[in-house]
């Protein structure tokens, strides 16, 4: 099974690694609501893939921070480096409360991305088959998909539902935040077995990385 955990206080000490980490960059939601900022990330521990942005709301969320797929998450219009997320505080409010500790707990974080994921399948967090646009998308959400018209809730196929995906790609254009994602992972990449040489379960069982992931790594760089 896939082991999961996160930076924590993990720095890059590299002057360009640690200006593009994104931990610190602005979350805003619907309406251009600030939610918070990005506090750290789930990883794959023998991968070095993100599967979630770990996001401090700085108190207004009773559990103090929530997570969001890095696939939700795309560049802020109004806020230069930093993103945006199609939530508002009401259906950040609806997830369950999380606990990094739940993360390394390979049974309790199960249970806990079976219960977070359920509420994404639920009203208003709904999403039509192979898509992340909402089943029943707000006027804004509309107006910037370009829809040009407002569609009625019963106009929408709102019984095939899909679980949200958790693959990392931010669907950006490569530059600014997007440039910065991509770097992001690649020094977490870099880095990963320096990271997580201090978890006692990758000690007995360290997994390099592929050379498919040092190519694409590579590649980003020489873009």
């Amino acid at each position: 099974m896939a082991h999961y955990g996160t930076l924590r206080d993990y720095r890059f000490t590299n002057l360009d690694a640690a200006t593009d980490d994104i931990r610190g960059s602005k979350v805003y939601g619907l309406n251009d609501e600030k939610l918070g900022e990005i506090d750290d990330v789930i990883f794959n521990h023998a991968t070095g893939e993100i599967t979630y942005v770990v996001i401090d709301t700085g108190g207004w969320l009773s559990s103090k921070k929530f997570i969001v797929p890095p696939n939700q998450l795309r560049p802020s219009v109004q806020h230069e480096d930093d993103f945006k997320v199609d939530l508002t505080q009401e259906q950040i409010e609806s997830f369950p409360p999380y606990d990094e500790a739940d993360v390394e707990s390979e049974e309790k974080w199960n249970d806990y991305q079976g219960r977070y994921r359920s509420k994404w399948e639920q009203k208003p967090i709904m999403h039509r088959v192979a898509t992340d646009r909402n089943i029943t998308p707000t006027t804004k959400q509309q107006i910037q998909s370009g829809s040009g018209t407002l569609a009625s809730a019963d106009d929408e196929e709102v019984a095939n539902v899909t679980p949200i995906r958790t693959e990392t790609s931010l669907g950006m254009d490569a530059s600014g935040p997007s440039r910065r994602w991509s770097t992001f992972e690649d020094r977490l990449r870099e880095r990963r077995q320096e990271i997580v040489s201090v978890c006692a379960a990758c000690k007995t069982s360290p997994a390099s990385e592929t050379a498919s992931e040092r190519e694409r790594a590579e590649r980003r760089r020489a873009s």
